[in-house]
């Protein structure tokens, strides 16, 4: 009798699955341990495993569809077994109700939103092949278009399937603009600022969505924020990267705020602590979460036992868990579990900013950039490097004395940064 493989539940929070692509085909010969399929959760992109052996008879949801918890994905049984029908209470893919991916939008739909100037330019290269409305590239090459602002939609893959890979964008950011592209340049720039569109939502993004805002509705913030020099730091973290330049270390700002958010919480533990109705649940080990912008939403990795690793492992693991997270192959257990969760947009250029709190954690700490600027320093002023930082407490567990003890414990480490090297 053929087996059936459901969609799994592969986060907390899953309701639902995007297949976002097979892996394997009808009539394929697989085994226990194969990946069929990658599959998007609200959470992360990951692949799906096989259990069985044999071939698979028959594939219920296709790529790009939505597909419910516990609704049949495919058959695998035996060569000519024939397929059981699904069943009733487990309907297949929400996007699509036939094997058949839905045809992309013809080319003059899109050119008839563009002005009479653009209307009749030479024919562009066919976009790739979408799957409900996903347009198929590679990790790299979405990064380098993002980089280079080139527009996937009008990019021809080369890769399988007609995948977009980096090679393509290259190709198509070294390629001359067409004559009548460049004539219609001004006319452009006064244009509308982009196509409207709507676009329906992502698991990830409705899943943000609804914890955002139960967090902001029914968690009473409190913010408290304090500045720090950043000169030491500063000076420390460029002295030993240009030390250990030859070992491959290059440690960022944040992972100095990852390890003394994990020491303060040491020294002031009443801020790593979880609202459960009835009770507060203090923890005894400080997993350290940060925040990582990727296609869509963001998602929160977590450094694990933080408290008890040194600032070179917790740099390690984090850029590791970073690569991870915006390749969309984080597994559950590295996103999930956080106890306290650290929100730098440093980076951006952003001096400060207050972040939403990340149930069920009672803070989360927002990092601005550092900013060079004057600072009084006995009775002199000087240009100085200076670190904003904001602390959103939930009021139910923590108090304003609190939260400030526990800003001013970071405070200490962060202009004493040789104390992380402990």
């Amino acid at each position: 009798m053929a087996n059936i493989i459901e969609m799994p539940k592969l986060s907390d929070t899953m309701t639902v699955g995007t297949l976002a692509k097979w892996l394997k085909k009808e009539g394929d010969v697989v085994k226990a341990g194969d990946m069929l399929a990658e599959v998007e959760t609200d959470k992360a992109t990951m692949e799906l495993e096989c259990f069985f052996d044999g071939t698979i008879l028959k594939i219920y949801a296709p790529g790009g569809s939505q597909v419910a918890l516990g609704a049949p994905l495919c058959a695998i049984g035996k060569p000519g077994e024939a397929a059981p029908a699904p069943a009733p209470k487990a309907p297949a893919a929400t996007a699509a109700a036939s094997p058949a991916p839905a045809p992309a939008p013809a080319p003059a739909a899109v050119a008839a939103s563009a002005p009479a100037a653009v209307a009749a330019p030479a024919p562009t290269p066919a976009p790739a092949p979408t799957a409900a409305g996903r347009i198929k590239a590679t990790p790299l090459a979405r990064k380098v278009a993002a980089a280079k602002g080139i527009d996937l939609a009008r990019v021809q893959g080369s890769g399988p399937g007609g995948r977009i890979r980096r090679a393509d964008v290259l190709a198509a950011a070294a390629a001359p603009a067409p004559a009548a592209a460049r004539a219609a340049a001004s006319v452009l720039a006064k244009g509308p600022i982009q196509e409207e569109r709507a676009v329906a939502v992502s698991n990830m993004r409705g899943a943000i969505a609804r914890r955002l805002l139960e967090s902001k509705t029914q968690l009473p913030h409190f913010y408290v924020e304090i500045e720090i020099d950043a000169a030491p730091l500063t000076t420390l973290r460029e002295q030993l990267n240009a030390a250990l330049e030859a070992e491959g270390v290059k440690l960022s700002v944040n992972d100095f705020i990852l390890k003394a958010s994990a020491e303060a919480l040491r020294r002031v533990p009443q801020v790593n602590a979880s609202w459960e109705g009835n009770q507060i649940r203090y923890f005894a080990a400080a997993h350290v979460s940060f925040a990582v912008a990727i296609e869509d939403g963001l998602i929160t990795p977590v450094v694990r036992d933080a408290h008890l690793k040194s600032l070179f492992a917790i740099s390690t693991e984090a850029k590791a868990l970073g690569k991870r997270a915006k390749e969309k192959k984080l597994a559950p257990a590295e996103f999930t579990g956080g106890t306290f969760c650290v929100s730098n947009l440093g980076m951006m250029g952003i001096p400060r900013f207050s972040a939403i709190i990340n149930p069920p954690n009672a803070a989360i700490l927002a990092v601005g950039t550092v900013v060079r600027k004057p600072v009084v320093r006995g009775e002199r002023i000087e240009i100085g490097q200076t670190l904003t930082v904001t602390l959103s407490c939930d009021h139910r567990v923590v108090d304003g004395a609190v939260g400030a003890q526990y800003l001013n414990a970071l405070k200490t480490l962060l202009e004493s940064p040789a104390l992380l090297l402990l």
